[in-house]
């Protein structure tokens, strides 16, 4: 008996170092390689570590067999963040409309990945993280002070103004910080978020703020687990 494939349907940003490729319906998975090729093995490589971390929150999910499950419905045009290590460029399909179904499934990806993040810490914690072959590479305290660092950052890109909690408990102040996010996606189901910034700088189409929260997350979870866990 066989079974039906769904196609899954990607972006690729395309960079002149570095490519992306990303799952449209699937925020945060999102890999990257040199080129599209690269990029879309990378993707389909970590499928199984992507339904691992939403088969833990009961969240159905099909990893592909094989990059010809992606259908690659848009290329951008990436940029020097691109380049730099991070997807930049905004997906057409981002520009839609942000529903409270949108906002639902958003909260439910989020949860299921800010869990998934905590439990490689507390796993790591106590571990010493392998470094890179020149000794790169952040601690663990590090890593998360720089997650927290980069949601308290991306929350500007949404003209919310949050104010900072117990900047001395990391655990306390992602908390405050995860639950300030969920409340600007509330607000922008609303219709409450501005088209420009406070000094006219640009604001994200809140499925790309979903998507770039999302990535970074899942990015420096699955660093953590190779770092701590048994080389090769």
């Amino acid at each position: 008996m066989t079974h039906a494939v769904h196609e899954i349907n990607v972006y690729v940003e395309i960079g002149a170092k570095r490519t992306f490729a990303g799952a449209l319906d699937w925020p945060g998975w999102c890999r990257q390689g040199r080129s599209e090729a690269e990029a879309l093995q990378a993707l389909c490589d970590y499928g199984p570590r992507y339904a691992g971390v939403l088969r833990a929150a009961q969240i159905e999910f099909q990893p592909p067999a094989d990059t010809i499950t992606f259908a690659v419905v848009e290329r951008l045009t990436g940029n020097a963040t691109t380049d730099f290590g991070a997807p930049d460029s905004t997906p057409t399909s981002d520009h839609d409309p942000f529903t409270d179904a949108d906002l639902q499934r958003s909260q439910k990806l989020l949860q299921a990945y800010w869990q998934a993040f905590d439990n490689a810490v507390q796993a790591a914690s106590g571990k010493t993280l392998r470094t890179g072959p020149r000794g790169g590479g952040r601690d663990l305290e590090r890593i998360v002070s720089h997650v927290l660092g980069a949601d308290v950052s991306y929350l500007t890109r949404l003209a919310w103004k949050h104010k900072p909690g117990n900047a001395e408990d990391l655990s306390e102040e992602l908390g405050h910080t995860r639950q300030a996010i969920l409340r600007a996606l509330a607000a922008a189901v609303r219709g409450e978020i501005p088209k420009q910034g406070p000094r006219g700088g640009a604001i994200w189409p809140p499925r790309f703020f979903v998507r770039r929260v999302a990535w970074h997350v899942l990015d420096h979870l699955w660093e953590i687990e190779q770092r701590a866990g048994p080389p090769g």
